[in-house]
């Protein structure tokens, strides 16, 4: 893809990356990412906000010299020190003898340790610094933890564009712009639940701080660029605020069909009274689908057999990624099958312990469902039912 012009003297010199199936040795790319980087230039002075991911470094270097010659570029900003974003600088630094990264504090010292770059080429900011390329000023902000401690945004005031790194970011390698991506929400969703949700009070405290700027753009280094910010602006004050819906969502393992009986009935009386539901086989389930649906679930069940003196492997790690994600559901319950002796139950709890969810009950079947269970496990649908719809 070649480079785009997104408004005057503003370029995007990222990357499509297309094939890449996982980030972070955990969270899958069905869609592939981008990595997008933006040459600013002023009638003085131009700048490179933020990089790419390793591996790319030539394709970002040819893309800046269709505009102007990498060996000329003023200032690299570097918004955000993961390597996904950053990773080229040492690149570009060796080939460019003048420019320096300007970055906050803590990113600065994440450059030293990350990249290697000396302290005559780092230039520290902090909140309401201005740079001046001549005719266009960048403006920096401070945006800590979304997600690592020294991340920032930066505002490029007269074209009212706001360059914001993870926040705001979907792994997406379609789409250019929000409105060429019909379902870029759900993307967008998915990508919080994975990456801001832990961070959900720093989330509100940086949208508190972009209130009284004037937004025409928002151009995040993942996924589309958004000619219409409003949507997702009021979307992320939804989520970081914790909002849900009457949701509940289900995440099981069934050895042997139990839990996947109990499951179904379950799912099968919630969706009979007008509750939305979302089921997921932990088996072949993918995590960054579950991460989205946590954004906005105000109930979780989780149902595994005991294995082994314990919980189902696969549950443990979904119970896990709950406690890391630190959804805003405010309801659980958990749901046990065994055969000479039951510890799934407590297993989970164990892992979720410390968390803010009301546990409703819990339901250990013993070899396979009777009539017992199943009177209980109306008792505590209904139960489940009348808590989602209190909100």
């Amino acid at each position: 893809m070649k480079t785009v012009e997104i408004t005057s003297g503003v370029h995007w010199v990222g990357a499509k990356d297309w094939d890449r199936k996982i980030f972070d040795a955990l969270i899958p790319l069905p869609q592939g990412t981008s990595y997008n980087a933006y040459l600013v230039v002023g009638s003085k002075k131009t700048a490179l906000i933020d990089t790419v991911n390793p591996g790319f470094e030539g394709e970002l270097e040819e893309k800046i010299n269709e505009i102007a010659d990498v060996a000329d570029i003023d200032y690299i900003v570097m918004n955000h020190a993961e390597p996904d974003h950053s990773g080229a600088i040492p690149y570009l630094l060796e080939r460019n003898e003048k420019a320096v990264l300007v970055a906050t504090k803590k990113g600065a010292d994440i450059a030293r340790a990350y990249y290697d770059v000396p302290e005559d080429r780092l230039m520290v900011v902090k909140d309401g610094d201005e740079v001046s390329l001549g005719g266009k000023t960048l403006l920096f902000i401070e945006a800590p933890w979304l997600h690592w401690p020294e991340t920032m945004f930066t505002y490029l005031v007269e074209d009212k564009i706001l360059f914001t790194c993870d926040f705001f970011g979907a792994h997406l390698a379609r789409g250019f712009y929000d409105d060429d991506v019909p379902d870029l929400l759900t993307h967008a969703q998915r990508y919080f639940g994975e990456i801001i949700m832990p961070f959900s009070v720093m989330a509100r405290k940086a949208l508190q701080k972009i209130e009284g700027l004037e937004i025409e753009m928002i151009a995040p280094s993942h996924g589309p660029i958004y000619r219409n910010p409003g949507r997702i602006i009021e979307a992320y004050e939804r989520w970081s605020g914790g909002e849900t819906r009457e949701k509940v969502l289900i995440a099981y393992v069934s050895m042997y069909g139990t839990n996947e009986r109990i499951v179904k009935e379950l799912a099968a009386r919630l969706t009979a009274e007008g509750i939305e539901v979302v089921v997921y086989n932990l088996v072949n389930s993918d995590i960054g689908e579950i991460a989205k649906d946590l954004v906005d679930s105000r109930a979780i069940v989780l149902a595994a057999p005991t294995v082994l003196g314990g919980a189902h492997p696969l549950a443990v790690h979904a119970a896990y990624l709950v406690k890391a994600l630190r959804p805003p559901a405010r309801y659980a319950l958990i749901i046990g099958s065994h055969g000479w002796h039951g510890k799934s139950n407590e297993a989970l709890l164990e892992v979720l312990k410390g968390l803010n969810l009301e546990l409703l009950g819990t339901l250990d079947v013993h070899a396979r469902p009777g009539m017992g269970d199943y009177n209980e496990l109306v008792r505590l649908t209904n139960l489940l039912i009348n808590k989602v719809r209190e909100g």
